[in-house]
Formats: C-alpha cells, sequence, structure tokens
C-alpha cells in the first residue's frame, strides 16, 4: 500500500464493521476497503515498525554528534498520529512523541497535533491512547496559534469546558479568537465569561511561580 494510504486506514474500524455486517464483499471492493480488510493487521504492524526504525535511526544518527533529536517534521507528526487511531500497534512511542516532540505554535507539525486533538476533543476520532479531556489537556500546552480554535469550540461543551477554561486563561496568543470568546459570553456561556474574567484579571501572570526577592550564586 501507499504510505498515505495505508495511514488513512491504519486502526480504520469502518471496514471491519461492515465485514462483520456481511456487507457483500463486491460493495467493499468499490468502495476500495476490500484490499485492506484481509491484511490490515499485518500491513499496519508493517507501518509502525518502519516508521519506529526510521525515527531511531535518527535518534542514533543525531546522538553521534551530540545532538538531541529533531522536533517531528509534518510527515512524521502523520505517521504518528496514524499509529495513535491504530488499536493493533504499540504506541508508546507515538503517544511520547505527539506529547513531547511536537513544537508548540504554528508550525506544519503543529497543525498536525492540533487537528487530531481537536477531532478528538469533540468525538471526531476516537483512540484508546487520549480521551476527550485529554486531548484538551494536550491542546492547553499548545502556547497558540492552531490549538486555540478547538480550545474555544470546546467552551460549548460542558464535560470538556472546565479544562478548556484553564488552557484559555493561560493562553495570551489569541489573537482576533479572543473575540469569539467574547461572543459566547455576551451569548450567555459561562465557561467563557470565566476566560474573559481571567484574561482582565491578569490570571496568565499572577497564577505563575512567584520571583524571589534574590538570587544567590
Amino acid at each position: 500500500f501507499g504510505s498515505s494510504r495505508l495511514q488513512a486506514h491504519c486502526g480504520d474500524s469502518r471496514t471491519q464493521a461492515m465485514l462483520s455486517k456481511n456487507v457483500p464483499r463486491v460493495s467493499l471492493r468499490r468502495a476500495g476497503l476490500l484490499s485492506l480488510a484481509p491484511a490490515q493487521a499485518s500491513s499496519c504492524r508493517h507501518f509502525s515498525s518502519a516508521f519506529k526504525a526510521e525515527y531511531e535511526a535518527h535518534v542514533q544518527e543525531r546522538a553521534q554528534i551530540g545532538l538531541p533529536p529533531q522536533v517531528l517534521t509534518a510527515k512524521w507528526a502523520s505517521d504518528v498520529v496514524a499509529l495513535l487511531k491504530d488499536p493493533s500497534s504499540d504506541s508508546s512511542l507515538a503517544l511520547d512523541l505527539i506529547k513531547t516532540r511536537v513544537p508548540p505554535g504554528v508550525d506544519d507539525a503543529s497543525y498536525v497535533k492540533a487537528a487530531f486533538l481537536a477531532a478528538v476533543s469533540k468525538g471526531e476520532v476516537t483512540t484508546e491512547h487520549i480521551d476527550k479531556k485529554e486531548a484538551i489537556r494536550l491542546l492547553g500546552e499548545m502556547l497558540g496559534g492552531y490549538n486555540v480554535a478547538p480550545l474555544v469550540v470546546a467552551l460549548d461543551d460542558p464535560e470538556v469546558a472546565p479544562l478548556a477554561v484553564e488552557a484559555l486563561s493561560k493562553t495570551i496568543l489569541m489573537f482576533d479568537s479572543k473575540f469569539d470568546v467574547e461572543e459566547k459570553m455576551k451569548a450567555g456561556n459561562a465557561f467563557a465569561k470565566q476566560v474573559m474574567e481571567s484574561w482582565a484579571e491578569a490570571g496568565w501572570f499572577t497564577s505563575k511561580p512567584t520571583v524571589p526577592e534574590k538570587y544567590s550564586l
């Protein structure tokens, strides 16, 4: 399979669900899914092994010159997301990478990470490794940029809104999205009001550790 096609279907439950419901195989063939069903697990395992080998080789290459591994590229971030979506893969490495090796802000890899976490937070994508609340927490660590819009949307979901409030209250790189929060507040959203009040009180600053009176060298 091509890499992009494999990523799209690794962990895809749609094919398995169709087979379990005895959907005619001709229908699966026309949908381009039949060829994936019998070999899906082994193909995804191969993809997982190939990615790990590629990344570990990069880590070793950088270590030989005394440097840490580079942050994930957009391609690597996409590979990591594919592994996290695949229930048959060992995703411990992928989970660590999505949490710690994607730059914050508006990097291309950040877009991939934010889009994935946004989908999880809205229930559009499910993975056994990250639930809706964890997705919001991870979005909140991205400082600003592509993570802002899904956090603002989360203010409308009572299940995760308190976590979105906590994240947005500490985010100052909001740009025009601050007006979206204001509009929600005016419409009666209590969670948006909490965010606006926290910004007004400079909670993002006052919540930081107190600076010592002096430093001893």
